[in-house]
């Protein structure tokens, strides 16, 4: 097995992505949890978050956590207000000096244990994408009500049947992309909010670019309210439709 100091001379660094909203509570913990997990692990790494102008007081958390852990590994990204999930991840990305890209929840549904997985299954398969999947092999959820459960397996499987994207799970969010393909995939997807992370996976099979799938645990946050509402499955629902007549 390779030491630590093995992985830190491959000359791949790893940029976490963190868009946060409300997130003072989950934040200090999802970070420890990443600066464990790094350390532990002995990959290099930066944080960045990108805090959309949350009235609950994030960006001054996320303030103290870089005095603690040194702003050469926390790095603030503010906005002034909500813009968008795929904005925010071109605001990290023009700051990230990783060659890899991480993306997850910052709320604690993503666990930081996994990412060692993902960065073995790269590596494995010079994968250009690696996706954590709740519906393949051991993967599952925690936490969720039937009704939620049933959303997002039905959201899944409409997808599946209409889009044939060849990933079991396209509506998650925890994701490791080459630095370079995630720009690309960026710069054509024009979905927003629920429906970004799908059309990354169908814009990704269309140029050709391989996907690994890593089987994860996501549990349902332990502090602050879901930001999954009515607008939500709607603005899902068409733009699943989108995709179809377009792709």
């Amino acid at each position: 097995m390779a030491t630590s100091g093995n992985k830190r001379k491959s000359g791949d660094k790893y940029s976490v992505l963190l868009p946060t909203y409300n997130e003072r509570e989950n934040l200090p913990i999802i970070v420890w949890l990443l600066v464990r997990c790094f350390r532990d692990s002995g990959y290099n790494y930066e944080i960045i978050v990108i805090d959309d102008g949350s009235p609950d007081g994030t960006l001054e958390v996320a303030q103290q956590l870089q005095k603690i852990y040194g702003s050469d590994k926390i790095l603030l990204r503010p906005r002034a207000k909500k813009l968008g999930l795929g904005t925010a991840y071109v605001h990290g990305m023009q700051h990230a000096t990783g060659n890899f890209i991480i993306i997850m929840d910052a709320d604690l549904s993503h666990h930081p244990k996994f990412i060692p997985e993902f960065i073995r299954k790269q590596k494995e398969g010079s994968y250009d994408i690696v996706s954590g999947t709740r519906y393949a092999g051991n993967g599952g959820v925690y936490g969720w009500d039937l009704k939620r459960k049933l959303i997002s397996r039905g959201a899944n499987f409409i997808t599946q049947v209409l889009l044939r994207p060849g990933a079991s799970d396209l509506t998650g969010s925890f994701r490791l992309y080459r630095k370079d393909v995630l720009q690309k995939l960026v710069e054509r997807c024009v979905s927003k909010g629920y429906v970004f992370q799908m059309e990354m996976i169908v814009r990704a099979r269309q140029l050709n670019y391989t996907i690994g799938e890593v089987p994860i645990s996501f549990v349902d946050r332990v502090y602050g309210e879901s930001k999954l509402g009515g607008n939500e499955i709607v603005s899902f629902l068409k733009g699943l439709l989108t995709l179809f007549a377009t792709t």
